[in-house]
């Protein structure tokens, strides 16, 4: 992980080397759980490219997920194209280590996630053909914890 450091206020995340993806500065270090809702009518259609990756039910993914998720997308399409990322982790999930008991108050940080409506587009692809875009967006999206479907 990354280092914190107090700053009016806000929590920052000092990067020592190339990390996953997640937010530079935070104004809370732990937040609440919070809901997901059903479905997505918001970023629901493409916008940047002409083929995209869309999640069909709800979840959380971590920035592991969606980087193992870009990497072989990319590695499909073997570097031709541009590719969009359209979710972005700013969820921090805390977690408390095995065999503890109850309360003693939240746990320390684990990992950053995103939360995906049923509905949002996850990653969009352009200028590459749809045959081989669709290859690579079935092989990404078996990476990702939510079903997913090719949209073109």
């Amino acid at each position: 992980m990354g280092l914190l450091e107090w700053r009016f206020g806000y929590v920052k995340t000092i990067i020592k080397k190339r990390m996953l993806l997640q937010p530079k500065k935070t104004k809370y270090k732990k937040i609440q759980k919070g809901k997901l809702s059903k479905f997505n009518f918001r970023s629901n259609k493409l916008k940047f490219g002409n083929v995209g990756l869309k999640a069909t039910k709800s979840g959380t993914i971590s920035s592991r997920q969606i980087e193992a998720a870009r990497q072989a997308i990319v590695r499909k399409l073997s570097r031709k194209g541009k590719l969009w990322i359209r979710v972005f982790p700013t969820v921090p999930v805390t977690a408390k280590p095995t065999e503890v008991r109850m309360g003693k108050g939240k746990g320390a940080f684990s990992h950053w996630s995103a939360k995906v409506n049923a509905g949002t587009i996850i990653f969009e692809v352009a200028g590459i053909s749809q045959n081989i875009a669709i290859t690579a967006f079935k092989t990404g999206g078996a990476k990702l914890p939510v079903k997913t479907i090719v949209l073109f």
